[in-house]
């Protein structure tokens, strides 16, 4: 039992790290994306809000069955809020 908690903690160890690089990679490519666009706070907040609703309307198309509604929607939730806190720290640092 000890050996199974231990490799549970070692699998969810490395794909906490796995994801916190995908949204790091992805946070870079917004960020890219986004510098220089002349775009304002209201296109930027909008520009958020379509990401997550779209996020959390694809449930179909990845998550059905293995997540609940509400854990895939806080999940996209939180997703497209640390890529956000990322993407405008960059874009502040100009």
């Amino acid at each position: 039992m000890a050996s199974r908690l231990a490799d549970l903690i070692r699998k969810a160890r490395r794909l906490a790290a796995e994801r916190d690089r995908l949204i790091d990679g992805l946070a870079a490519d917004w960020a890219r994306a986004l510098r220089n666009q002349g775009l304002s706070s209201t296109d930027l907040e909008e520009l958020w809000a379509g990401l997550t609703e779209d996020a959390v309307r694809r449930r179909g198309d990845v998550g059905e069955g293995k997540w609940s509604a509400q854990a895939w929607r806080a999940e996209a939730h939180e997703v497209v809020a640390r890529v956000r806190a990322k993407v405008e720290a960059s874009l502040g640092e100009r």
